[in-house]
């Protein structure tokens, strides 16, 4: 049971307050999990004080943004131009640094001032003549809240992982495949943060080579950087959010050109690394079961959103464990009845044999009816047994 924002509604406390007072917050989702008593559970997500520090244009908190009873919110931006390929194919760092941060965080306009990062291969005469720069208020600005920003992370880490000992301590487990590094497909990468959902779109149509080209660039980047994160982190699992390759976005043949061959190269890259990529299949899936099917038996997680979770049992149940199952929409407007009725079904179905782990669909219980979720885990300890 990921608690999520539903502690808000069960304590009547705003989600800005609980995100300023990780006690309250832990205190939260200790009282929600004796409750409920789910097998594995999570609370609010992260923290969004490195946001407040850098300026963040792209994301929106409760306090930050949103109302203090909003909820998280992503805003979607065109921060990369389609004229800005050539340079980011030339030289994605510099252009990221020097450019692109500028643009999404208000605190990190004076990175735009720094020389070409190239410069620093001419060692000390590199480094030297350039060295003023770190001295001009809007670089030492923008270093100060850089550094803010890391501090402030660190400290909600550690709180975090405070919390989760404390849960173990009652019998509750983290939702630890949530918790590792945190990656999107090549695609997704360039559409969520970089070009947008209209831009990439169009980029398919008017300058393909110049998109695959840009996927082929980032993706040893963001293996590097996630094997490297796990390490650090000590946690085996790799998040990877998916957005743009369900069945709603995209053609099978765009997404046999654009989607399915990079990202099935970083799942395999993950797997040979000895992590195990925890795959958010979010939206419709059903029309890709068979390319999932691909993936290498017994080495994935799969988190199912719209996906009809009875087929792919059949098609991918020997692939990936399957994730999901639980309509939000029936926790929130449903009746007990109903609840344990689809619970038994989903246990009897897709929990045949093993290999399921029973979440709401959207991954949060913001909304649901504590009546539901109490006949919901009555069903689950009642069915979700082998026989």
């Amino acid at each position: 049971m990921p608690f999520g924002n539903m502690l808000q509604q069960l304590e009547g406390i705003p989600n800005a307050e609980l995100y300023a007072d990780h006690e309250k917050a832990h205190k939260a989702l200790e009282k929600a999990a004796l409750r409920f008593q789910p097998d594995m559970c999570d609370g609010i997500f992260c923290t969004p004080e490195p946001s407040r520090a850098l300026g963040d244009r792209m994301t929106k908190w409760p306090g930050y943004g949103l109302e203090p009873t909003g909820s998280y919110q992503y805003h979607e931006g065109e921060y990369m131009k389609a004229e800005d390929y050539d340079v980011f194919l030339a030289d994605p760092s510099d252009w990221g640094i020097r450019k692109y941060l500028p643009r999404v965080f208000s605190e990190l306009q004076g990175l735009s001032m720094l020389p070409p990062l190239g410069i620093v291969l001419m060692g000390t005469y590199g480094v030297m003549q350039n060295a003023a720069i770190f001295s001009v208020p809007p670089v030492a600005a923008a270093l100060q809240a850089l550094l803010k920003a890391g501090q402030v992370h660190f400290q909600w880490v550690q709180q975090h992982i405070e919390s989760n000992k404390r849960m173990a301590a009652l019998g509750f487990l983290p939702m630890e495949f949530f918790e590792g590094s945190v990656v999107s497909a090549p695609f997704d990468f360039m559409s969520d943060t970089l070009r947008g959902m209209r831009g990439i779109f169009a980029d398919m149509r008017r300058c393909p080579e110049k998109l695959l080209a840009a996927q082929e660039k980032v993706t040893p980047i963001m293996i590097e950087t996630s094997i490297m994160n796990c390490r650090i982190r000590h946690n085996k699992y790799v998040m990877m959010p998916l957005h743009r390759g369900s069945d709603g976005f995209m053609s099978l043949q765009n997404f046999e050109r654009f989607y399915w061959p990079q990202l099935k190269r970083l799942i395999l890259a993950f797997i040979d690394a000895g992590l195990t990529p925890c795959i958010l299949w979010e939206g419709c899936w059903n029309q890709r079961l068979e390319y999932i099917a691909q993936l290498p038996k017994g080495k994935t997680i799969g988190v199912f959103h719209a996906t009809d979770l009875v087929r792919a049992k059949e098609v991918i149940g020997d692939v990936t464990c399957i994730i999901g199952g639980m309509p939000n929409g029936l926790l929130a407007g449903g009746d007990p009845v109903e609840v344990r009725e689809h619970t038994h079904k989903m246990c009897e179905t897709v929990g045949k044999g093993g290999g399921y782990i029973m979440m709401p669909d959207i991954g949060d219980l913001e909304g649901s009816n504590p009546a539901m979720l109490e006949a919901w885990s009555e069903a689950v300890r009642e069915y979700g047994t082998y026989r």
